[in-house]
């Protein structure tokens, strides 16, 4: 299994692992991460997921594809170069645990 940390606005944080094929947003839903709203639930279709991926991690991830990279330039909050769509993240990844930050506004 892998993990992620997931950092919310207020400063708190919660870890949750997640099996292999799982998206980070599904699990975040499934386990309550309010802040993630998505709202398309995973079908790439809205950008209610998007969180920031500690930039440290980046290359460990493989790279957006270009129907991410177009809702990418729908999101509410002020999109980053660490910027991803969290339905688009699932494991396994090459780091131990993946650390996301969930921006001020998803919608």
């Amino acid at each position: 299994m892998s993990r992620v940390r997931y950092v919310q606005q207020d400063g708190a944080e919660c870890v949750i692992e997640i099996a292999s094929g799982v998206s980070v947003m599904l699990a975040a839903v499934r386990n309550g991460v309010s802040e993630i709203e998505a709202e398309c639930g995973g079908c790439l279709d809205c950008a209610t997921c998007h969180v920031y991926v500690d930039e440290a991690q980046m290359g460990t991830l493989p790279s957006p594809n270009d129907d991410e990279l177009e809702l990418l330039g729908t999101v509410a909050a002020p999109r980053k170069s660490n910027s991803r769509l969290s339905c688009q993240l699932k494991p396994p990844f090459s780091t131990d645990t993946l650390t996301i930050c969930i921006p001020e506004a998803q919608s």
